[in-house]
């Protein structure tokens, strides 16, 4: 190994005792030594990306001066080659402010600030912060989707108000998380700061104290009481985008926080630069920060949010359920906890086991989507209706023609209408094994191509199928 890789490795030993786990692993894991010249005394580094650099300029170019100095000697630059463009491999190289080993800055800590011995307001009152103290950190599970959000909100709340994050504005589709991520930075940020006065409040409700202020000409109590906010977060601000006049009052609350290193946290189902009706003067504040999107789950996170779920509310859920409800959730948080907590209620009520039968009528019940995929179910309750039989006939072991026929057609129908293995077909009609499934499809197949009659009565169910979509 080259000797270099070495020493930026006891570097990297000497960090981690330093700093705690997630900071490690937040900042410093992700940095890959790229090489150092010995004749200019420069250390290249790679950071993944430009908001890394950024942090770590700010808040740790102490600590790296004083392990730099240990292991490479002293007067050492540090490049950073910052990936700028992943997807074209595009980077950029900065250096360090300053050389390294000169006027280090003390390393970020845990510690809470001393509270400010004087403020505008004097002795303001004890304050609820009307945060959610369920959504945390610790159940908002990672993935591709909110990795950035996710990473930048800790840091949020572990220096509120002191780095380039400020405001932070997050942007996504309902349910995907926004509320608790918001959340999270508030809980974290008092777990902390015990001292910082914190505040969570919607939009609307914002908007509702502003109308009733006006209306008992309390006005400037109300742009008083907000001044005094140390963390401010507002949900769903688009719901003031025709609200002129609580814009107006916002801004200058924006304003006077600002300017007094306050932090202030904004989330929205749309970016900035989407939210019509509101003037450039504060749209402008907005994007002056950093402004971090919120994707919607895809099926993997789906899968870990829904498996931590189950582990930490000790509930057992088949493995194939949860892939199932995964996939058809619609990437929502919501639904996923919505149908979570209605297979429960069902499990209970009606004593049975929780399969892939009852995850879909509770998801056909639970989740609205457009385009809905047709369960077994679903083909079912069509194929019955159309000949005229029970579902109980069809799952019973008689050979009357009838039934088979029936059974077969709707086997069929979900092999070719579902993504389930033949195997998981057939215990879901009947408890037939996987050869019956392929033997029905097989049949009705070879039928199809000789019965007209036959291959009309299948059209039509088939537009049934269209029509309940």
């Amino acid at each position: 190994m080259n000797s270099y890789v070495v020493l930026w490795e006891k570097c990297l030993s000497l960090i981690k005792e330093s700093i705690t786990e997630q900071q490690f692993k937040t900042w410093f894991a992700p940095i890959a030594f790229e090489s150092y010249s010995e004749k200019n005394k420069t250390l290249l580094v790679q950071v993944p990306s430009p908001y890394i650099y950024e942090y770590l300029e700010q808040y740790y170019v102490g600590l790296l001066s004083n392990v730099l100095t240990r292991n490479f000697g002293t007067n050492v630059r540090l490049t950073y080659r910052i990936v700028t463009d992943k997807t074209n491999g595009i980077a950029q190289d900065v250096e360090s402010d300053e050389p390294v080993a000169i006027s280090p800055q003390p390393a970020p800590d845990s510690t809470p600030e001393r509270p400010q011995q004087s403020r505008k307001t004097a002795n303001p009152r004890e304050l609820n912060p009307q945060l959610n103290l369920r959504q945390t950190f610790n159940n908002f599970i990672e993935g591709s989707s909110n990795k950035l959000p996710r990473t930048v909100g800790m840091s949020i709340a572990e220096h509120p108000g002191r780095s380039a994050f400020n405001p932070f504005y997050i942007y996504g589709p309902s349910g995907c998380g926004k509320t608790h991520l918001v959340n999270a930075i508030g809980v974290r940020c008092k777990e902390i700061y015990p001292q910082k006065r914190v505040l969570y409040v919607s939009a609307r409700l914002f908007q509702v104290q502003y109308t009733d202020a006006v209306r008992q000409n309390r006005t400037n109590d109300f742009i008083n009481f907000y001044q005094t906010i140390d963390v401010l977060i507002v949900d769903d601000i688009q719901e003031w985008a025709t609200a002129a006049k609580t814009l107006d009052t916002f801004f200058h609350i924006f304003d006077h926080l600002f300017r007094n290193g306050k932090q202030i946290i904004l989330a929205s189902d749309r970016p900035p630069v989407e939210l019509q009706g509101m003037k450039d003067r504060l749209l402008t504040r907005f994007k002056c920060g950093l402004t971090a999107e919120l994707e919607q789950p895809n099926t993997e996170l789906c899968v870990d949010i829904l498996t931590s779920k189950c582990r930490r509310d000790g509930l057992k859920i088949p493995a194939d359920v949860i892939g199932y409800i995964s996939q058809t959730a619609n990437g929502s948080v919501r639904d996923l906890e919505g149908v979570i907590n209605s297979l429960m209620a069902y499990s209970v009520v009606y004593n049975c086991n929780i399969d892939m039968r009852l995850a879909e009528r509770v998801i056909k019940r639970a989740v609205k989507v457009d385009n809905h995929p047709l369960t077994v179910d679903d083909i079912l309750e069509k194929v019955c209706d159309h000949y005229n039989v029970t579902q109980q006939n069809v799952f019973s072991r008689s050979r009357k023609r009838d039934f088979v026929i029936v059974r077969q057609v709707s086997m069929y129908f979900a092999q070719k209408y579902t993504k389930m293995p033949a195997s998981r077909i057939g215990q879901l009609i009947g408890n037939r094994d996987h050869s019956t499934v392929i033997h029905s499809c097989s049949a009705v197949e070879k039928r199809l191509k000789v019965d007209k009659a036959f291959s009309a009565e299948l059209s039509s169910i088939e537009n049934s199928f269209k029509l309940k979509q």
